[in-house]
């Protein structure tokens, strides 16, 4: 389930974003990536600013219509797949987006990627939160361990 929008003249032209309320139906990374795959599409790939500020827009009018959305990160489609490196200065470089796509925009918050065990990405939704070093945890990136449910 989930909320399907499309426009016209974006790159990706159709978004879907799925929010569950309920911890229970939550998924980590491979499974969130399965379900966009088996809808017959890929987990969120960002290619500049103007791409982010669309999805920002997009979670702010779910926020605003009544459905009750919470504290619930969401994962996108950056991750990395060598943690052989994942100590190094190196680290950040090594994020790459599950489509294959090759955009080099990213949206870290304050201090991440904090890579080590943590090779998943999602962004920010804390509404309720008390902002950190990077302001509030509202759409920014994060790293997160992949079997983490969101």
């Amino acid at each position: 389930s989930g909320q399907k929008v499309c426009y016209g003249g974006f790159k990706h032209s159709c978004y879907k974003l799925a929010y569950f309320q309920d911890l229970s139906r939550r998924v980590g990374f491979q499974e969130a990536r399965q379900a966009c795959e088996i809808d017959g599409g890929a987990l969120l790939s960002l290619g500049s600013e103007t791409e982010q500020q669309l999805i920002e827009n997009m979670l702010q009018n779910l926020t605003k219509s009544g459905s009750g959305i919470s504290d619930g990160d969401f994962w996108i489609g950056l991750w990395r797949s060598d943690d052989g490196l994942a100590t190094s200065s190196a680290c950040p470089d090594l994020y790459q987006w599950a489509d294959g796509s090759i955009s080099p925009f990213r949206n870290w918050y304050t201090d991440e990627p904090s890579c080590g065990s943590e090779a998943c990405v999602v962004m920010y939704h804390q509404p309720t939160a008390n902002p950190g070093l990077g302001g509030p945890y509202l759409y920014q990136w994060n790293d997160d361990r992949c079997n983490m449910k969101h």
